[in-house]
């Protein structure tokens, strides 16, 4: 398999494998360096170069062009919003409380968008039925949630 006529055909399919790689995969450009060097390899064969300068150029292209990506990805990445995977992504939302959280490992409810989920205060400190709280943390089936906005308590009514 010496032929720069067979290689052709190597890189073609290279290429295509690590661009639809690349597109398939979350990440930031991991496999497109290795395409943008197939993809180079594969127009040297269609000019009939020896494999082995093919080789060559698609291990130099690769490196240059996986060396000239990361500044773009470290970027990207960077900027990118982590919403957690699975129940993870709840840390940090706001929930109301609806059946009071009476405080130390004791449970109560509360409403995550249209998600009823046990509770467990953070600290300890007991919650009332109204409260709004932020997501902590997630451990199996409860969250673990801190006070974010105390209810406003009942207006008091002076009788004569």
């Amino acid at each position: 398999m010496d032929s720069p006529d067979e290689w052709r055909w190597v890189w073609i399919i290279a290429t295509a494998v690590f661009a639809v790689g690349e597109m398939a995969t979350p990440g930031s450009f991991f496999l497109a360096p290795f395409a943008i060097g197939a993809f180079v390899a594969a127009i040297l064969a269609f000019a009939d170069v020896s494999v082995t300068i093919e080789w060559a150029v698609f291990l130099i292209v690769s490196i240059a062009a996986l060396a000239a990506l990361r500044p773009v990805a470290r970027r990207l990445d960077l900027n990118a919003v982590d919403h957690g995977v699975g129940s993870r992504r709840l840390v940090g939302t706001r929930a109301t409380v609806l059946k009071a959280i009476p405080g130390d490992d004791e449970l109560g409810l509360v409403r995550l968008d249209r998600e009823e989920w046990r509770a467990q205060s953070t600290d300890g400190t007991p919650i009332p039925v109204g409260a709004t709280v932020r997501v902590a943390d997630v451990q199996g089936t409860r969250v673990l949630v801190a006070v974010e906005v105390l209810p406003a308590p009942p207006p008091e009514i002076d009788s004569p």
